[in-house]
């Protein structure tokens, strides 16, 4: 058994975000486990560009309220005790919603050779907009 101190956090990538999002990493790749767990913190309007992971991904959310779209359309609206799967491959985002804070624990496997994370475009303001409405 090992205590692990608390790491710093850390403003997220413009790279790969759009507004003000933080992160905690919490548990990062330590052979054998390739267990990635972070803290996310999302202000009101921000969000993350489309991805997919290679082994899928679990949100919990911790705090807040927030959304998570798929390419197809879908739009799951999550809030504080929520948890959310995205399957091997699924191109989706995630983030606040445009009135709330949203903090959720991100939950994957590495690949071997990173996160398996595949960053893709920025999601605009109108599909973001689009996803807010309801």
């Amino acid at each position: 058994m090992e205590l692990k101190p608390v790491n710093n956090t850390m403003k997220a990538p413009e790279s790969n975000f759009t507004g003000d999002v933080y992160v905690t990493p919490i548990k990062q790749t330590e052979e054998p486990s390739r267990l990635i767990v972070s803290l996310v913190r999302f202000t009101p309007g921000a969000r993350t560009n489309w991805h997919s992971h290679a082994v899928g991904q679990t949100l919990h959310v911790t705090e807040g309220r927030g959304l998570v779209v798929n390419r197809d359309g879908t739009v799951i609206r999550m809030r504080h005790g929520d948890t959310v799967w995205t399957p091997p491959g699924e191109e989706h985002w995630h983030g606040g919603t445009a009135e709330n804070f949203m903090c959720h624990l991100a939950v994957l496997e590495g690949t071997g050779d990173g996160d398996g994370t595949t960053w893709l475009d920025p999601v605009s303001d109108k599909d973001y907009n689009g996803a807010n409405v309801g």
